[in-house]
């Protein structure tokens, strides 16, 4: 999302007008879902997907049609039998894809467009609104949403990783998730986390570094961190306020680390608390814990070991499966 609305940002400020198109509505067997986007610009390149293949090429050809037109408007793809074959896919199913205009001479536009950025770095949970009108532009129709404007304009609760559409005063409005909150937060700076951050930074969640040593805690390192905390494993909860929304990821250097962190998470709602662990780690863990008074329920709420069991190895493969698993967390609480 952020990738796409900072290429948008940057054609508008090299007043260049371009368009943007949504998928808002999908039923049967589709490429993407409601939510998938992509931008198209004048000289015909793209900046995210709708799915690929077929659909979004001519998807692709409207939109540059739509563009020299400056026209805004809906187009559904009933991809029944015939008119799949017409268009080379073996999928079926309708979508309707929103084809919105960006006019980059209007104000709107620009202003539009840096709010949604600055949005993108906070950590609340924020909605795209559109209405759904053909002849306006997309800023003219966009407004950012929270829960209780959300609310008052009918759309179902909760709709944290949803999107709906909803008539509201005669008009149709189509929502979408702009922002969730809720951090990463990474205990350990290592060899796998140096790997994890990149990975999770595209897939829309944002990660913060705990590490009791400088080095292991330097932005430098973690570029795409939103974070990074130089604190002491046995003691952090004053630095790291984590909460129901919060994800938190153990691998410290030791297994005595790993420990005091883990306590300290149980102690908190997160969302989700996962670890590197070994087998004999973990049952030397749990034992550790109930001696400590915990109880089963709190060591279920680890995942451990950390990850999807996809045989990963090296730091780059772990971390792929800790994000995997990461993502059907996500999906799963909403």
């Amino acid at each position: 999302m952020k990738t796409l609305f900072s290429a948008l940002q940057t054609a508008v400020q090299q007043q260049q007008d371009c368009m943007l198109v949504t998928v808002i509505a999908g039923s049967g067997s589709t490429p993407r879902g409601a939510g998938a986007k992509m931008a198209v610009f004048a000289d015909g390149t793209i900046t995210g997907t709708i799915g690929g293949g077929a659909l979004e090429y001519k998807a692709q050809q409207m939109a540059q049609d739509a563009l020299q037109q400056h026209k805004s408007y809906t187009w559904e793809f009933k991809l029944h039998p015939n008119q799949v074959a017409d268009l080379g896919m073996v999928c079926g199913g309708d979508v309707e894809v929103y084809f919105q205009y960006l006019n980059s001479a209007a104000a709107q536009t620009a202003d539009m467009l840096k709010q949604i950025l600055q949005t993108l770095h906070k950590n609340a949970d924020s909605w795209l609104i559109t209405s759904i009108a053909e002849g306006q532009h997309w800023a003219q129709q966009t407004q950012i949403a929270d829960k209780k404007l959300l609310s008052q304009m009918g759309f179902p609760a909760p709709l944290t990783n949803k999107t709906a559409i909803v008539t509201y005063q005669e008009q149709k409005y189509y929502a979408e998730p702009l922002q969730t909150a809720g951090r990463v937060y990474i205990f350990g700076g290592g060899h796998i986390s140096k790997s994890l951050v990149p990975v999770l930074y595209p897939l829309g969640f944002r990660t913060v570094v705990v590490d009791d040593k400088a080095e292991f805690a330097d932005p430098a390192r973690f570029p795409l961190a939103e974070q990074t905390i130089q604190a002491q494993f046995t003691d952090y909860s004053a630095a790291v306020p984590i909460d129901d929304s919060d994800y938190v990821v153990i691998m410290t250097r030791g297994h005595a680390n790993d420990y005091d962190v883990l306590v300290q998470a149980l102690r908190t709602k997160a969302c989700y608390i996962g670890m590197i662990a070994s087998r004999s780690k973990l049952k030397t863990t749990r034992e550790k814990l109930l001696a400590d008074g915990f109880s089963d329920e709190d060591f279920d709420r680890v995942h451990a070991p950390i990850g999807l069991a996809i045989k990963a190895v090296t730091p780059e493969e772990i971390a792929i499966s800790i994000a995997a698993q990461l993502i059907m967390e996500r999906a799963q609480l909403t």
